[in-house]
């Protein structure tokens, strides 16, 4: 069953997730835009690691573009929920021509 789950993307309000260590990419690569979390500090709740300091980043996907061009806005919330928040409002508005 672990194998069948491993097939489906991961997505949030119909857009795809995907992580590498404390990077997570919110978007598709297709589209003019992504948004790309990273977890700068997290703290242990239980078993748990809780992300208490995210950067959140509006990006262009344009390869050409060096890395640091390639940033609109950027922020830092204080948990991954807010962070993942107002991500997908700013890549909502920025795909919107807004």
């Amino acid at each position: 069953m672990a194998e069948q789950n491993k097939d489906i993307p991961l997505t949030y309000k119909g857009r795809p997730l995907r992580r590498k260590d404390n990077l997570i990419y919110y978007g598709s690569m297709a589209d003019k835009y992504i948004i790309a979390l990273q977890v700068l500090s997290t703290a242990k709740q239980g078993d748990l690691d809780v992300a208490t300091k995210v950067s959140v980043q509006l990006q262009l996907t344009d390869p050409d573009l060096k890395s640091r061009d390639r940033v609109v806005k950027k922020s830092e919330k204080s948990n991954l929920y807010d962070a993942m928040d107002v991500g997908a409002i700013w890549l909502e508005r920025a795909l919107a021509g807004k």
